[in-house]
């Protein structure tokens, strides 16, 4: 997604050749749609500073770009760094593309997970209402409580900590000293 935004940014301020334009967008777009992922071969946990991993890409959208327009893989009519790497450091990229990552995982994984978890402690609340139990305060025996009581409070935080965490704009961010995503 990275590359494919930065190649807006560089087409709308005319730092790339028009006619690269397209191929190179429709190259970016096959590599977030998954289709050239055979094509990563670098292991991005050695990488480290991840300039293998950016160089990695750019090699790949270059070379579908290439093919797109008729050309050969490795014929450079579409170079890796001075049309799809155009402005770029692996510096920016990287930690954008993890922050990128994270942030589908948050959307696509965590929040509905979290959301089942509430739903699941809800009904146990309701389950486990009529079971009575001894209730404990620092290691001692307190007052009886309902097992439905402690699962309501479970669930009631989930709900807060839920509650935290709110949509802003694109950006997703968490309680009021949460930097955003």
């Amino acid at each position: 997604m990275i590359k494919k935004h930065a190649l807006t940014a560089n087409a709308s301020l005319c730092l790339l050749p028009a006619p690269l334009v397209g191929p190179i967008e429709a190259a970016a777009q096959e590599v977030i749609d998954g289709k050239l992922d055979s094509q990563f071969v670098v292991d991005v946990f050695p990488d480290r500073l991840g300039t293998s991993t950016n160089m990695n890409a750019n090699e790949v959208i270059a070379n579908r770009a290439a093919e797109l327009l008729g050309g050969k893989r490795g014929d450079k009519a579409v170079h890796p760094n001075d049309h799809v790497n155009r402005c770029q450091s692996s510096n920016d990229v990287i930690p954008s593309a993890i922050h990128l990552a994270a942030l589908e995982a948050i959307q696509s994984q965590l929040r509905p997970a979290v959301t089942e978890l509430h739903e699941a402690l809800l009904a146990k609340a309701e389950a486990f209402w009529e079971i009575l139990k001894i209730g404990r305060t620092h290691l001692q025996d307190a007052t009886p409580i309902r097992l439905g009581q402690e699962f309501s409070g479970y669930a009631s935080q989930v709900a807060m900590d839920r509650g935290g965490w709110k949509m802003s704009g694109s950006i997703w961010v968490s309680w009021p000293w949460a930097v955003p995503l």
